[in-house]
């Protein structure tokens, strides 16, 4: 494999580790089997620490496929809690609000899962890396700064119940770049006149790349040690 020249690589992020963690770690292993001290490595679509599944890592020259990767259709399978809200609207940040739950019943949930297809306006997560005033918006919220972010367009494809354990829902989405899952709990659960967050999140695919394609990420230095460098 020529890594200079470029590769494409597929990889399954382990929980807790955040995207940047992975690139370092892929470029750093790479760097000493290549013996060079720089290796150009990017990311095409940010996984949260939290958020399990494919990333796809480009090197060398393959980097400028990244935009290309970006714009691809991903796939996700989402756990939800109903019943309780968080800042972060994950597991990163404690529980700030319950909501009324007895009037939730598998065949509301799919009824107002339904209204989510198509396109759709969806207001970020706080917890984000968007920018406001040149600042990421996580940086304000850390600081208990409130901002208000604009809503963006985006399209579900596809949103369909998995599993019905209450208070929690397993959900499939199928949805363009830019879709954050986060804000889409959190929707849900407005949608349901309760609340909502986040307990769990794989990206199962990115295009036609799935995640049985994925080199495990907990196994990359095993992987690079095992490779034919050209």
């Amino acid at each position: 494999m020529d890594f200079i020249s470029g590769e494409v690589l597929y990889i399954n992020k382990p929980l807790n580790w955040t995207s940047f963690t992975l690139v370092r770690k892929l470029r750093n292993k790479l760097c000493r089997k290549l013996g060079v001290s720089k290796l150009k490595v990017g990311h095409a679509g940010t996984l949260d620490p939290l958020a399990t599944g494919v990333m796809i890592i480009c090197t060398g020259k393959k980097t400028k496929l990244i935009e290309t990767f970006q714009y691809q259709t991903k796939e996700y399978i989402a756990t939800v809690k109903l019943g309780a809200t968080t800042p972060s609207f994950d597991l990163e940040t404690d529980i700030d609000a319950t909501y009324p739950t007895e009037h939730i019943t598998k065949d509301l949930v799919e009824q107002k899962l339904k209204e989510f297809i198509g396109e759709i306006q969806q207001v970020p997560p706080t917890y984000s890396a968007c920018k406001v005033d040149g600042k990421r918006a996580y940086e304000f919220a850390r600081e208990g700064q409130e901002i208000e972010l604009k809503p963006k367009l985006l399209v579900i494809d596809e949103i369909e119940l998995l599993d019905y354990s209450f208070p929690e829902i397993k959900v499939r989405v199928v949805c363009s770049k830019g879709t954050y899952i986060r804000a889409l709990a959190r929707d849900i659960g407005t949608a349901l006149d309760s609340g909502a967050h986040l307990t769990a999140l794989e990206r199962t695919r990115i295009g036609e790349v799935t995640l049985d394609q994925c080199i495990n990420g907990e196994q990359i230095e095993e992987f690079v040690n095992a490779l034919i460098i050209e």
